[in-house]
């Protein structure tokens, strides 16, 4: 699937509908700096309730945001110097959780990242952005059943 997003209320908005349907699992979210990923986890967290600031966890590597009935991990790992660092995150814990995983440079835990049931590319568009959804699991095709709702 790919959407078009003019700007970013229209980024937030996409995280939003999917927070609609939020099951656990794992998003990656991919693409260069300053494309919106970190945006459209900001519409999602909202959509879910959450009234305070999201920040990119550039520093902290790992932001928890908790929910009645989830967890959403929200991850960058821009700055992990090898993937083997996500055992020192916690990775295992939040697997054995009934959690969602939103992944930023997940290429950067191959080996050791499970797979994802979502990706997510935002690429640059003019002005804009576009986003690319592409399903990789059952889970991951309900999150973008949701999307596809008008």
């Amino acid at each position: 699937m790919i959407l078009d997003l003019p700007d970013a209320a229209a980024t937030e908005a996409l995280g939003a509908r999917l927070a609609q349907s939020i099951t656990p699992g794992i998003v990656y979210l991919q693409g260069d700096l300053g494309a919106g990923k970190t945006t459209l986890t900001r519409g999602l967290l909202r959509g879910l309730g959450h009234a305070g600031r999201v920040r990119s966890p550039t520093y902290t590597l790992v932001e928890p945001y908790r929910f009645a009935g989830t967890t959403v991990y929200h991850l960058d790992l821009y700055r992990l110097a090898a993937p083997e660092e996500l055992e020192w995150l916690g990775l295992r814990d939040m697997l054995a959780e009934s959690a969602l995983l939103l992944v930023e440079w997940p290429e950067r835990g191959a080996g050791v990242l499970p797979a994802a049931d979502l990706v997510i590319r935002l690429e640059y568009s003019g002005n804009g952005r576009r986003a690319l959804l592409n399903a990789a699991s059952l889970a991951g095709e309900q999150l973008l059943e949701q999307v596809e709702k008008p």
